[in-house]
């Protein structure tokens, strides 16, 4: 109950929006949230959870369905909201590219995941965690790692730990780059990170990129290169 407690805690970084949790089961984290003077709503894909929200929640509102495929402008009339639950592990990236898609309505969003994937999404540049999805979330959000989970608080305990993590959205309103051609070039790259971005870089257009003499990165890896470089390097490839 501590671990709930805490996590329902991290959404009161912005106490003045609505909240929507992904995947509440039966409550462990939502009896929380539901005692926080605020507008909350929960979206659970599984039925038999559905059954025991309502039974055991009657005021709470559930919206039965995925989260994935939902359209969410029509979650609080296109009104912005904190983004929360207790992930699960095998769509928690798929998750964070939702979130992505939606990032003008999502300041800021917190919860708990494998660990793994919140060191990724922390990590910053010379750190083997530091890749693909590193960028492109931190290319909008500021990436805070709250606390690790032991395994040992869950009944049964699973095989991994877990961590709670909060992304608030930064002040950037545009990369002010080819933003299509930046996703290629981040993807590109860390598809073959043991690679310089000389030879990378050459799968983009599978030949190769006549890059300025004066371009720092062609003999660089591309967990050495932060957001703000590889929005640089996206402008000299497209200028090229």
């Amino acid at each position: 109950m501590d671990i709930a407690q805490r996590i329902a805690g991290t959404v009161d970084a912005r106490a003045d929006l609505p909240v929507l949790e992904i995947g509440p089961g039966t409550g462990v984290l939502t009896q929380f949230l539901s005692q926080r003077d605020r507008e909350l709503k929960v979206v659970e894909i599984d039925t038999e959870s559905v059954a025991y929200l309502h039974e055991n929640y009657p005021s709470l509102d559930v919206i039965e369905g995925d989260f994935l495929k939902m359209d969410l402008h029509e979650v609080f009339d296109g009104r912005q909201f904190v983004l929360t639950g207790n992930y699960p592990y095998n769509i928690s990236s798929q998750i964070f590219f939702k979130m992505l898609e939606n990032k003008e309505l999502v300041p800021c969003c917190t919860g708990m995941l494998q660990r793994e994937v919140a060191q990724r999404i922390c990590s910053g540049p010379g750190n083997k965690d530091y890749g693909i999805l590193s960028v492109f979330i931190q290319a909008w959000y500021d990436t805070e790692y709250l606390f690790t989970v032991d395994e040992n608080v869950f009944d049964p305990p699973p095989k991994v730990k877990s961590a709670v993590i909060r992304l608030t959205r930064n002040t950037r309103a545009t990369l002010g780059c080819n933003e299509k051609l930046f996703r290629k070039v981040v993807k590109c790259t860390f598809g073959m990170r043991r690679k310089m971005l000389r030879n990378s870089l050459r799968q983009v257009y599978e030949r190769d990129v006549p890059l300025p003499a004066d371009c720092p990165y062609p003999d660089k890896r591309p967990e050495q290169l932060s957001v703000e470089d590889f929005i640089r390097l996206t402008d000299m490839i497209e200028g090229k």
